[in-house]
């Protein structure tokens, strides 16, 4: 952001003192990035919000999408991941359509893929699991969690191995296998971050 942030201020006093207007377009760029970074943050705040209030809030999905098509145009496309992924996660946690989620979330894994943005890839191989959960496909869901919970232990992202446990929980206890061995972990993990709502989420689901 710093760094997007001198260039526009080097494009702006070439122009203003030398006469250099050659530079505008990769300053517009430029903002259209650090616009589309802003939005990402304000359309998490917001999911956040909802999260408290279980209330949709206006403008989420907004942010989202206008940060999708700002990253778009700049061919950002680990940008772009990162925005179709909140646009899959919305439709998929506040809306509860998971086919209209899952194309975003598809799209995101091909560019986190293709950018090899291990971050966003776990988020969205986490959400594809649920997805697949939810439509029974419970052998794709496994994979789809278990993909992402190896990547989130080479990231050291304790907290999101925990919460990715949770769901390997249920699905074997869907599966008739005994979760036991990944409560305990989970338990572990969540306690060694402080994740003190995915010890909440392990608790149910042992029970």
């Amino acid at each position: 952001m710093d760094e997007l942030m001198r260039q526009v201020d080097e494009h702006y006093e070439r122009a203003v003192f030398n006469g250099e207007y050659g530079g505008l377009p990769a300053a517009d760029r430029a903002l259209d990035a650090v616009e589309a970074a802003l939005l990402v943050q304000r359309g998490r705040i917001l999911h956040c919000r909802f999260l408290e209030s279980r209330t949709e809030q206006p403008g989420e999905l907004a942010y989202f999408e206008r940060a999708a098509g700002l990253y778009r145009v700049a061919s950002d496309l680990r940008g772009e991941a990162e925005a179709e992924f909140w646009i899959g996660c919305f439709h998929q946690v506040v809306r509860g359509d998971n086919p209209t989620a899952v194309p975003h979330l598809q799209t995101a894994e091909t560019l986190a893929r293709r950018t090899s943005d291990t971050l966003t890839l776990s988020y969205t191989l986490r959400h594809l699991g649920i997805a697949a959960q939810m439509s029974g496909n419970l052998p794709e869901a496994r994979a789809f969690l278990e993909e992402s919970t190896t990547l989130r232990r080479t990231l050291g992202f304790t907290a999101g191995v925990a919460a990715n446990l949770v769901g390997l929980i249920y699905l074997a206890k869907a599966e008739g296998r005994d979760p036991s061995a990944l409560a305990d972990e989970a338990t572990t993990l969540a306690t060694s971050a402080g994740a003190t709502k995915i010890l909440d989420q392990i608790t149910e689901a042992r029970t």
